[in-house]
């Protein structure tokens, strides 16, 4: 008897999913625990694997559609088997944007009909691009659109030097949804109606929520950073000489610094229910990592369990996974305080919004040189750091925030006390 593919819920929060890639053709065999399809949630974009064996006897959701959870995407079976096509009830409510590339070969049922296509989404043809696969990744980069390319490669396939081509001579529109309608330099970002993502859905009505619901108030320090920048300088000089080099960020300090400030002011580790507040037992540290289309907030569980290289190292991993889209629901759920560093992108300060149902986050500025007054009273150059943290007026008020931040301010200027 064949088996229905489902859309699975990935999330305590998802209610559909988008398909958007098949790695798997109609005909082809599939395997107990082989991945069959890419699927978006609201949260990331997570693999789809199959627990049965057999053919693929049918796409019922091609690359695009979005269904409801556990509605039939797929259905497996042997080989030549009849299907009932009251099995296929279409569960489809609306479609991206754009076929995901690589979905060339996927044939969609009678019931694609009712997606909901955009009008001006790209015809099928574009999802049967011959492109290599670093021409692809070159495209996306500079925002060049293969459907208008001619390969010079073998059988008319688009190589890397075409797009390299196309981009020089300005002959390139923006390509897809990931650019947000920017053009690369000498361009004019061409005018269109971006259909939002599920994650981007999910981010816009979480923040809504977060900026209508809950009374932020934010408190901003600025600490030396002289003791800091110059304490890793000389520890990574050090791990460099090492047979397997490492090297530690300023992100890194803080966030041991932020847990260590924590166990210390444990009451911006708590959350609002209606008629309590709960206050958390552990330190679930979640940061941002900014990732197509949004941003996502892994999440390093018992933080204040881990030492400075194992929240360094697990910190490298999980932004590495996010990026990748290849985050578990577990590694980006139930975090209870999180961090917001824009210093890497030149921000010297800022106010986040608090990510629910948390009470506080905190955001981290730019290392910036400037010329400050020394206890003896001369101007010379220092290094400082602009740290602001955005409470929820429920939970945390401000003193409670005060002596956190006076405490994130007294570890940081004394890093060496993170080393301990």
């Amino acid at each position: 008897m064949p088996t229905i593919i489902e859309m699975p819920k990935l999330s305590d929060t998802m209610t559909t999913g988008t398909v958007v890639k098949w790695l798997k053709n109609e005909g082809d065999v599939v395997k107990s625990g082989d991945i069959v399809a890419l699927i978006e949630t609201d949260k990331s974009t997570m693999d789809l694997e199959v627990f049965d064996s057999g053919t693929l006897l049918k796409i019922i959701a091609p690359a695009g559609a979005v269904v409801s959870c556990k509605g039939p995407i797929g259905v497996i079976g042997a080989k030549g088997e009849k299907i009932d096509e009251s099995l296929l009830k279409p569960a489809l409510v609306g479609a991206a944007s754009a076929p995901a590339p690589g979905a060339a070969s996927m044939t969609p049922s009678s019931s694609s009909s009712s997606i909901n296509v955009p009008k001006d989404a790209p015809s099928s043809s574009s999802s049967r691009i011959k492109a290599s696969p670093l021409a692809k990744k070159v495209a996306k980069e500079v925002g060049v659109d293969l459907d208008r390319l001619s390969g010079s490669g073998p059988s008319g396939r688009i190589v890397r030097s075409d797009v390299l081509s196309a981009s020089a001579n300005g002959s390139s529109i923006a390509a897809g949804a990931s650019n947000w309608g920017v053009s690369t330099p000498g361009q004019i970002a061409r005018e269109e109606r971006v259909i939002l993502t599920n994650i981007r859905q999910t981010i816009a009505r979480r923040l809504l929520e977060s900026k209508t619901q809950i009374p932020h108030f934010y408190l901003s320090i600025e600490i030396d950073a002289s003791h800091l920048v110059n304490l890793r300088s000389s520890l990574n000089e050090t791990l460099g000489k090492l047979a397997k080099p490492y090297k530690l960020s300023l992100n890194d300090f803080i966030m041991k610094a932020s847990v260590e400030a924590i166990r210390k002011i444990p009451a911006v580790n708590a959350s609002f229910e209606g008629d309590a507040i709960h206050q958390f037992g552990d330190i679930q540290l979640a940061f941002a990592v900014a990732i197509d289309g949004g941003l996502i907030t892994p999440i390093i569980r018992q933080a204040q369990e881990k030492n400075l290289k194992s929240l360094s190292d697990e910190t490298k991993v999980l932004a590495a996974k996010a990026k990748e889209g290849k985050l578990k629901p577990e590694e980006y759920t139930g975090g209870t305080f999180t961090i917001s560093n824009l210093g890497m992108y030149g921000i010297d300060q800022f106010n986040a919004i608090i990510n629910p149902p948390q009470a506080a986050i905190l955001a981290v500025g730019n290392v910036l040189k400037k010329p400050v007054v020394n206890d003896q009273d001369q101007i010379v150059v220092g290094h400082r750091l602009t740290l602001t943290l955005s409470c929820d007026h429920r939970v945390v008020d401000g003193a409670i925030g005060a002596q956190f931040l006076n405490e994130l301010r007294r570890l940081l200027e004394n890093p060496a006390l993170l080393l301990l």
